[in-house]
Parts: C-alpha cells; sequence; structure tokens
C-alpha cells in the first residue's frame, strides 16, 4: 500500500506546503548561544534514535544529526564571489548587488528585481511602483501599477521588454517605460522569458503553464494540472522548460511532450530546480527528513547535502559554479563538480539585514 495516494492527496499537501513555506519564509536564522547547545544536542540524539528505529531513512538522519550544521571551515564573510560576475540579491532590507570582490551595494527599499539582458541596468518593484535604475541606484524611470512584482527584462541593446505581474494580470511594457499593456491573467509566479529571438514569455494563469508570444498574441504552449507550479525557467537554449512544482517537476520540450519528471513520495518534496547553464541537464533539492539534498533530476546522482533547509539553486553565468542557499546554516555555499571544491560563506543575514533570496547571478565579466 506504500504506493496508495488518498483523494485530493497532493492538493491537500500543496496547501500545507504553502501554510509551513510561508510560516519559515518568516522567521530569520538565530544563533543559538552556548548554553542552549547541550539540550538541543541531547534533543536531536534522541529523535535520530527515534527516526533510526522507525524507517530506514531515519538512519541517514542518526549520519547528518551527527554532523554540526554549515560547511565546516566556512568563511566568516562573503569575501569574494567564486567565479566571475555579480549576483543580485532581495531581502529583508531592500536589493543589493553583489560584485565579484565581495563587495556590496544598497540600491534601495526594492522588493523583487531582475538584470537587463546585459546586466546593464536593474527592473526593480516597492509598494506600487516598477522602476528602472542603474547600478549606483538612480532612478531612470518608474510606472505605477498596483503591487508590481516578479520583473523580468529581455531583448537586444536597441529594444527590450520587461513583464512583470500587477494584480492578477501579467503585463509587459518597453525598456524605455513606454507602452504598458495586460497580456492575460496571471497566478502568482514569476514570468520567464524564452531565450533567443523574438518575445515569448512562459507563465502560469492558475494551475496551466501558458507559453505565448507576445508579440503576435500566438499560444505557443499550454500545460495543464491540478497543481499551479512554484516556478518556471528555460534552458539556455530555449528549446526545454521546466515546471517545479514541489510534489511533481516537470520538464518540456517545445512539443509539450515530457523529457524529465520528479515525484517525490514518502513524505519528501522538492524546494527549488534550475537547469545547468548551456545544458539540458537540471538539479533538484529535494528534502528529506532533517535535511536536504541537491541531486540531478535526470540520474538521481546526489551533488550536495545537509542538515537543515536548502533554499535556492543558483548558477554562475558559464555554468562552473552552483550557489546553494541555506538558511538553516545561515550560510551560502559554492559547489564546484569539476575539479570539485567547495566554498562556504556564513553570517549571510547579518550582512544583508535579514536572509536574502538570490534573484540572479549575472554576466561573466
Amino acid at each position: 500500500m506504500k504506493d496508495f495516494r488518498a483523494p485530493n492527496e497532493e492538493q491537500a499537501a500543496e496547501r500545507s506546503w504553502d501554510v509551513v513555506h510561508a510560516a519559515y519564509e518568516t522567521r530569520e536564522p538565530v544563533a543559538w548561544p552556548r548554553r542552549h547547545w547541550r539540550p538541543l544536542a541531547v534533543g536531536a540524539v534522541a529523535a535520530a534514535a527515534v527516526a533510526a528505529v522507525l524507517s530506514p531513512p531515519g538512519r541517514s538522519v542518526v549520519h547528518s544529526l551527527r554532523k554540526a550544521v554549515g560547511v565546516e571551515h566556512a568563511e566568516t564573510s562573503l569575501f569574494s564571489l567564486p567565479g566571475r560576475g555579480r549576483l543580485l540579491v532581495s531581502g529583508p532590507s531592500g536589493t543589493w548587488i553583489v560584485r565579484a570582490d565581495g563587495s556590496r551595494r544598497r540600491l534601495g527599499d526594492y522588493q523583487t528585481a531582475t538584470w537587463s539582458p546585459h546586466g546593464i541596468f536593474i527592473a526593480a518593484t516597492h509598494g506600487n511602483e516598477l522602476a528602472t535604475l542603474d547600478q549606483k541606484g538612480n532612478v531612470h524611470w518608474t510606472l505605477s501599477r498596483r503591487a508590481p512584482r516578479f520583473p523580468a527584462w529581455t531583448g537586444s541593446f536597441t529594444d527590450t521588454r520587461i513583464a512583470y505581474l500587477a494584480g492578477r494580470k501579467l503585463h509587459v511594457v518597453a525598456g524605455d517605460g513606454t507602452g504598458d499593456r495586460v497580456i492575460d491573467r496571471a497566478a502568482p509566479v514569476a514570468p520567464v522569458w524564452r531565450p533567443g529571438l523574438g518575445y515569448v514569455i512562459a507563465y502560469a494563469r492558475g494551475s496551466t503553464v501558458i507559453v505565448r508570444d507576445v508579440v503576435t498574441g500566438a499560444e505557443v504552449l499550454r500545460k495543464g494540472s491540478d497543481i499551479r507550479p512554484r516556478k518556471l525557467a528555460w534552458s539556455s537554449d530555449g528549446k526545454l522548460l521546466l515546471v517545479f512544482k514541489p510534489y511533481a517537476t516537470r520538464v518540456y520540450n517545445l512539443h509539450g511532450k515530457v523529457v524529465a519528471q520528479d515525484d517525490p513520495s514518502d513524505a519528501t518534496f522538492d524546494r527549488d530546480a534550475a537547469f545547468v547553464p548551456g545544458t539540458h541537464r537540471a538539479l533538484a533539492i529535494r528534502a528529506a527528513g532533517g535535511g536536504s539534498q541537491v541531486f540531478s533530476l535526470y540520474d538521481g546522482r546526489s551533488v550536495f547535502r545537509g542538515t537543515g533547509v536548502f533554499r535556492q539553486l543558483v548558477f554562475s553565468p558559464d555554468g562552473r559554479w552552483l550557489l546553494i542557499t541555506w538558511p538553516t546554516a545561515n550560510q551560502w555555499v559554492f559547489v564546484r563538480s569539476q575539479p570539485r571544491k567547495i566554498v562556504g560563506a556564513a553570517r549571510i543575514s547579518n550582512q544583508f539585514g535579514g536572509y536574502p533570496r538570490v534573484a540572479s547571478w549575472c554576466c561573466g565579466r
């Protein structure tokens, strides 16, 4: 009876995940004083012992809890990025740029943000305003809309478009702030432009994923399901679309055929998934028991594992480095596969006024 699922089980699990995820997002990592260490350790060992008796997966929990949370010998601060480029991050204290040398610049009190196509400017949202600005935080133009969020910018040096959500609608506006128009109704999921020529975008309307050419209005692809996706992402060549859901992740080709999938079971679920730049390979974060694991969506190969919660997977522009955000440890962990190397940076929330989300790792220069 292991594979039996009650009626509407996935929908109920999704609603529960919404509540738990929202509650977790409101907390901030707190360093425990040393006087709390012994009671916590005793409780953790006891819990691990019970888990080991109850199930085989529990034995892996015992192994994990023997180790400290976080990467050993992590740098005490984010002194530099291990690869080229710049990070754009948003958190409780606003939006920041992090350069390769570790220097940080706060752009302002923005809630969500994105790079322009060539990493020169930024589009960001705050309150009832969409704005574009330079890397010093100087505002170029603003557009007043009701609670805008999830900006996505695409195009060439001379012709660009910014997609964003406002209320329950997907908008597209030119890069100079003109010609704003509504494309369709949309669910609260970040839209993503398909890489390459033209202006083709993937977005969610309810639990249905739609791929549309915003110039002609033509619908390129439509995939429905019972559960709203959490994230959409294109492969670098625009040939594959990743539709991430905690309990049912799919990778589709442009004909709508599933080429890879993941359906967690046995009280596990996925937290994030991402394509490796320049490839059709994808990685995902699996949460199980008291730990997390990053693994290949295609062959199940484990890339990195640890105790507590991993939140995001973000690749460097050249795909050589993978950034794993680890709120439980208050760390960012950078993993390189060839040759294998792991670099940790601690006290992340201290440096950004709260633990931030990474919008993207942009540009090789």
